[in-house]
């Protein structure tokens, strides 16, 4: 028995564009649910927005997405949370870098860390914070 833990963003709105933007970075499939397929419209004028996202990719990259409906209340916050993208190589970490960082804020230079050959952070054009790094071995000596 297995299980996979996704990270889920919640947007206020911009869920539709961030599932966008994410498959142009990681490729794979998008699939998207609105409120208007679902039969759960509770305000006309979000009928069309993301009940249920997924970008699921051959690499094994999953992030699911929703709008976040304006009854609820919602705070993005500051840091709440990171998603965390790890990779094999530099050449992967780098090729997802460059997409991503499309709009962003740079928060810490794609470079070598004492932990791993290349760690980075940025801050997406939708808010989000990703920490990019290249697995390594990690020596605590």
């Amino acid at each position: 028995m297995s299980v996979n833990a996704v990270t889920h963003l919640n947007f206020r709105g911009d869920a539709r564009a961030a599932l966008t933007f994410y498959q142009s970075v990681f490729g794979g499939d998008v699939v998207m649910v609105t409120y208007k397929d679902a039969g759960n419209v509770q305000d006309p004028s979000e009928a069309d927005q993301v009940m249920w996202g997924q970008v699921a990719a051959d690499s094994g990259f999953r992030v699911m997405a929703y709008d976040v409906p304006s009854y609820m209340p919602w705070n993005q916050g500051e840091n709440a949370f990171f998603v965390s993208l790890r990779g094999e190589t530099t050449e992967e970490i780098t090729a997802y870098w460059k997409r991503l960082s499309d709009g962003a804020n740079v928060l810490q230079p794609l470079e070598p860390a004492q932990w791993a050959p290349l760690y980075g952070m940025l801050k997406d054009r939708f808010g989000i914070t990703w920490v990019l790094d290249v697995v390594s071995q990690y020596d605590a000596s």
